[in-house]
């Protein structure tokens, strides 16, 4: 961290870079993405576990839900008291240059990674 004196005044202004003191927040994939993919790794997954899977709200998974509900990427069935959820893996992105490309590349290239990576027998 540095400081810096601002003009005449005698102020001190504390400059801090974000690599310094915390790493960066950003992430390539979208919580939307995200909740898509644990949802596709278990169907059956309950909204707080994709919350503490991602590190997101429940309320917040509840609100993506909705979005990729509305926006035909998932449909619910209700198995007692529990949602089972299924994709339309056929569902283009909505992005204009991915829009031709189906949500079913996404799950493939980590749905392979599940088979593949740690853990997998």
């Amino acid at each position: 961290m540095r400081t810096s004196r601002a003009g005449d005044r005698g102020v001190e202004a504390k400059v801090v870079s974000v690599s310094e003191d915390r790493p960066s927040r950003w992430t390539f994939l979208t919580h939307h993405a995200r909740v898509l993919v644990e949802i596709a790794r278990n169907p059956e997954i309950r909204l707080r576990d994709i919350a503490a899977a991602i590190g997101i709200t429940e309320r917040a998974v509840q609100g993506i839900v909705r979005d990729l509900y509305e926006a035909g990427y998932l449909h619910r069935d209700k198995i007692g008291r529990r949602n089972r959820y299924s994709l339309n893996l056929d569902q283009a992105f909505r992005y204009p240059t991915e829009a031709g490309v189906p949500v079913k590349v996404l799950i493939d290239i980590f749905s392979r990674h599940d088979m593949s990576g740690p853990g997998a027998e």
